[in-house]
């Protein structure tokens, strides 16, 4: 697990907050409020990475957390993006460990670890807010996988 970044509230680019109570269906709605942040913000070689990695935090409130409540905080900072889940659950996520292929649990935060580039948990006076950040790319790179996410639709 890797720790928050801190950031002034002047640095923070953009911010979309939203409180759901959510089922089986509702990352598929958030995932597209997401894409559209990051196309506005230009950003959308995070999106992939970012979309998969919001799944796996909403399905662990759906799974987990009574009453399936939270909240999901988008943040857009000079480094990149910071997505926030929050619920009322004070039992922190943990990943599998080992190779434990037959765990009940734990397989999809192993996911967001690998697909972004900082995850974290931190508790609140009720409950915990998950966390992870994607970091944007260099300029350079930016036009080569713009240009490439062009070619493949």
């Amino acid at each position: 697990m890797n720790h928050a970044t801190d950031h002034a509230p002047a640095e923070i680019g953009g911010s979309y907050r939203m409180g759901f109570t959510v089922g089986e269906h509702s990352a598929g709605h958030m995932r597209r409020i997401l894409r559209l942040f990051l196309d506005r913000w230009e950003m959308p070689w995070l999106a992939n990475a970012a979309e998969l990695a919001l799944t796996e935090l909403v399905a662990n409130v759906v799974r987990h957390v009574p009453g399936r409540g939270c909240g999901v905080l988008i943040l857009r900072w000079p480094e990149g993006l910071r997505v926030e889940v929050s619920d009322d659950s004070p039992e922190q996520p943990r990943p599998c460990e080992g190779d434990d292929v037959l765990a009940e649990g734990g397989r999809g935060l192993l996911l967001v670890e690998a697909i972004t580039d900082r995850w974290g948990t931190e508790p609140r006076a009720v409950g915990k807010t998950v966390w992870f950040e994607c970091d944007d790319l260099p300029r350079p790179l930016r036009r080569r996988e713009a240009v490439r996410g062009a070619t493949r639709r």
